[in-house]
């Protein structure tokens, strides 16, 4: 309903492995969303092949979906000048999954940076349900890792994670270190992450973790979307211990019997985990948002870029030859 007419700067991908940095027309915000000035966007791993091998729903599209920013306009005065992460599903609201509140299981959602427009631009509308305020002392570059530190915390619920329990993550990205951090949080005995890349484990070990496997564990979580990572994460359970997928795979997925017949003899707990709970009984970005502050997680970005250099960003993610963990967009 609302639209100034002008044009913003965007990274606007118009084919695989096409991404520009480009005039776009102001988003028109609608009755009962919120324009928002994003103020700093992380490229997540799973924009990589989005933008260079699987491409978007539809183009052109502007991807992202972890970034943050400040209500500018809407039709409540009251929420302007809010700094804010967003939830990137906008759910169907009519399926099964939508009625029980289940919106990640939704059968025909929207997703911001996917299927829609996202965050790597100067302006975004957005619902007001998907705008998750974030409080003043915070800032913009942390509250725009909400959504990874969201996912991180809903696969250890998926687990029923509790104080005193032992983790493994396969996978020492930024999601692998936030779960560390939220275990910690949570009172764990012991955290290992587990990576291949000799700089990664360097930099979990000075994080103060352990970057070898050291018994089993009451809770594994596999995170790197590879055939040996799930064969370790079930071999590395405990008896009666729960193993939960997380790493998106890029190929077919393979279990060796000896690992088959260890989840039958140890009684292991296989789960599932994709994006969060986002609903009035249980909301992890209200309850991450809430621990932002505790979880310390600002030493994740090693890399900032303007929205202007976002191939140089891409590059530095995609090609790996430094030390890698958070490449985040920063506008200011």
């Amino acid at each position: 309903m609302t639209g100034t007419g002008t044009n913003m700067k965007a990274c606007v991908l118009h084919a695989i492995n096409d991404l520009r940095y480009e005039d776009v027309p102001d988003p028109v915000r609608k009755h009962g969303e919120a324009l928002i000035r994003i103020k700093a966007a992380g490229i997540c791993g799973s924009d990589i092949p989005r933008v260079y091998e699987k491409g978007t729903y539809h183009f052109p599209t502007i991807p992202g979906h972890e970034f943050s920013g400040e209500t500018i306009e809407a039709d409540d005065a009251g929420i302007i000048g809010t700094k804010c992460a967003v939830f990137p599903i906008i759910p169907c609201r009519e399926c099964e999954s939508c009625l029980t509140g289940r919106y990640a299981q939704c059968f025909n959602y929207n997703y911001f940076g996917s299927r829609c427009d996202g965050g790597f631009a100067e302006l975004i509308s957005v619902p007001l349900w998907n705008i998750v305020p974030a409080p003043d002392g915070l800032d913009f570059e942390i509250i725009a890792m909400t959504e990874p530190c969201a996912v991180a915390l809903h696969s250890l619920e998926q687990a029923s994670f509790q104080s005193g329990a032992s983790l493994c993550v396969f996978g020492a990205g930024p999601i692998g270190v936030m779960l560390g951090k939220w275990a910690v949080l949570k009172g764990a005995s012991r955290v290992s992450l587990i990576d291949v890349d000799e700089r990664k484990i360097d930099f979990a070990r000075k994080l103060g973790f352990d970057t070898e496997i050291t018994g089993k564990y009451d809770v594994v979580i596999e995170g790197s979307g590879t055939s040996a990572g799930y064969e370790n994460a079930v071999t590395s359970a405990a008896p009666f211990g729960v193993v939960v997928l997380m790493g998106n795979p890029a190929r077919d997925m393979t279990l060796s019997q000896h690992a088959y017949s260890k989840i039958m003899r140890d009684e292991l707990t296989l789960k599932g985990t994709w994006n969060t709970s986002y609903n009035s009984e249980k909301n992890d970005w209200k309850i991450t948002m809430e621990n932002l502050a505790k979880l310390d997680i600002s030493c994740l970005i090693s890399h900032r870029f303007d929205f202007s250099r976002c191939n140089d960003a891409f590059s530095v993610l995609r090609e790996r030859g430094e030390f890698v963990s958070k490449v985040m967009f920063v506008n200011n």
